[in-house]
């Protein structure tokens, strides 16, 4: 572990984030993600409130057996109740029984919740806090004491909130954090209060900060404590919280070191953060935002062709870092938009042979042409090369669609539909007719595609349907309206997308399983030795 560290990174995904709504992390879920967050070098990882559920004490006694190389394990709980004393407080005692090194309780410090939540007096409300402290230091543990609601608090009542952090402090707490509970404070007024506890506490106390994100403020907030002398910050991976979540720690952790140039104990790895943003996405199953800065897929993603043109000479004029510093990428999106410059990206990144002037501009017509009709190839990648290749006359058809059927039937009010659809391919002059039943329409074409093409090319075993979307693109004229479908497939270790349009969601849809199909053979054809695109190379592209 490094001598000196700036700032200390305190994770809560696994507490505080897993309040999020549509998060529910298993005990096992806990203990991956507890494991990456140690490897990538977070100062504290809270694994949640052992006193609340089985699920956490059950965490806490697995994490018994864990050794935490860079990161310290703490469990989350509040102060004494007023009914109770300390030594019989149930919260107190399963703190403890956690064997959590360390231990993060936080108190009120707003009279409103003091007075008319607790029902109770600021005295007795300072004793809670007192006792608590005092109780979990003598018993060997680090306390971190987070100070609930204080910025609402301060307004309302700067000496009350401030004499809380005070009565921590006395009881042998060395962290205090200031905590923006309900996420409504402004950066100006985060960096007033900031600055005045700071100027009052004691030597050798470290003050930290809990945002969270209801008036999208979360991270500025965080960094402008930084800026005021706070060395501790809490937060989440992705942002996870309840409501609007918490500080986003993959915003938080490169704007320190790139930006702050302040050192946490994440340095080292920062290379690895949107790998880490997509694990905890994938434990959690949400769908990775897009959106998100510095780890989002459009994070560095660019659209307009000037802007394409001038990122290609000098990558500074549009992006703020480079992609790879964080793990990403730079991504160049074809669309309307697109000029010159984003064509001649697309055909080096799908290593196309060098193209004409005169290909170039064919290119650019047919797209805004077919964009016109209602495609859209900005996340559909398969579908744009493909239309590259047909453009430039260098398409050669692993396959022909020479037709299809669906059929649909409920035979029983009660009963869930049945799907049954019927393809007809050609594969270099030899038919092969299949049927095959699904969970609906789409489910129904995509296996009887398959098990009439497996037979030629067994590769397509490995290509799974990740996502599928629909849009109607006209709604004005109702249910005559053109339908656009999005896919995206995976072969293991890299997804691509496809794209349908027509006012049929049935023909839309086999449209770009069709391209999606025909892109991973094409992709196979060329990298078959490429064992980065591909990883089963054992199976050939054709029997």
């Amino acid at each position: 572990m490094k001598e000196f560290i700036q700032v200390k990174i305190y994770d809560t995904t696994l507490r505080d984030g897993s309040q999020s709504e549509g998060i529910s992390f298993s005990k096992n879920d806990k203990i991956r993600i507890a494991e990456a967050l140690d490897n990538f070098g977070v100062s504290y990882i809270e694994g949640g409130w052992p006193g609340s559920n089985p699920r956490d004490i059950a965490f806490f006694k697995a994490a018994k057996k864990m050794n935490f190389k860079n990161a310290k394990l703490a469990a989350f709980g509040s102060t004494r109740r007023s009914s109770n004393s300390v030594e019989n407080d149930d919260n107190i005692i399963k703190l403890l029984e956690s064997e959590a090194p360390v231990v993060t309780i936080f108190g009120k410090s707003w009279l409103l919740h003091v007075s008319k939540v607790l029902k109770i007096t600021p005295d007795q409300n300072l004793q809670m806090i007192a006792d608590s402290c005092a109780y979990l230091s003598k018993h060997n543990r680090e306390v971190i004491f987070d100070a609930e609601h204080f910025f609402d608090g301060y307004k309302d009542n700067p000496d009350i909130a401030k004499e809380t952090l005070k009565t921590a402090v006395r009881n042998g707490v060395k962290t205090v954090v200031l905590c923006d509970t309900n996420g409504g404070t402004l950066t100006t007024q985060i960096m007033q209060i900031c600055k005045d506890v700071i100027n009052f506490m004691p030597k050798g106390v470290s003050v930290g900060i809990h945002c969270h994100n209801d008036s999208d403020l979360a991270v500025a907030n965080s960094l402008t404590a930084v800026e005021c002398g706070i060395t501790h910050i809490q937060g989440t991976i992705n942002g996870y919280g309840e409501r609007c979540g918490n500080t986003n720690l993959c915003s938080i952790i490169p704007s320190l070191e790139l930006k702050l140039g302040k050192k946490t104990l994440c340095g080292d790895n920062i290379s690895k953060l949107k790998g880490l943003s997509r694990f905890v996405d994938e434990i959690a199953n949400i769908r990775s935002n897009n959106r998100l800065p510095y780890v989002g897929d459009s994070a560095f993603a660019h659209k307009g062709g000037m802007h394409v043109n001038a990122v290609e000479k000098i990558p500074l004029t549009f992006e703020h870092v480079t992609p790879e510093t964080v793990g990403n990428k730079r991504r160049i999106l074809i669309s309307e938009l697109s000029g010159k410059s984003n064509i001649l990206t697309k055909i080096a990144e799908y290593k196309l042979e060098n193209l004409s002037a005169e290909e170039i501009k064919e290119v650019l017509t047919e797209l805004k042409r077919m964009e016109n009709k209602g495609y859209e190839y900005e996340a559909a990648d398969g579908s744009f090369n493909l239309l590259m290749n047909k453009i430039i006359k260098k398409h050669k058809p692993f396959f022909l669609l020479e037709g299809y059927r669906v059929i649909i039937e409920k035979r029983r009010y009660n009963e869930p539909c049945l799907s049954e659809a019927t393809v007809k391919i050609n594969v270099n002059g030899e038919q092969s007719l299949i049927a095959s039943e699904g969970f609906g329409p789409v489910n129904a074409l995509d296996k009887a595609l398959r098990k009439a093409l497996i037979r030629f090319y067994p590769c397509i075993e490995h290509v799974l349907l990740k996502d599928y979307k629909v849009r109607i693109i006209e709604g004005e004229i109702g249910t005559v309206a053109k339908i656009r479908v999005l896919i995206e497939s995976s072969s293991g270790n890299k997804s691509w997308g496809a794209v349908g349009v027509s006012e049929n969601s049935i023909d839309a849809s086999l449209e770009a399983l069709v391209d999606s199909i025909e892109y991973f053979l094409l992709s196979k054809e060329k990298y078959e030795k490429d064992s980065n695109f591909y990883d089963n190379n054992k199976v050939g592209l054709r029997k």
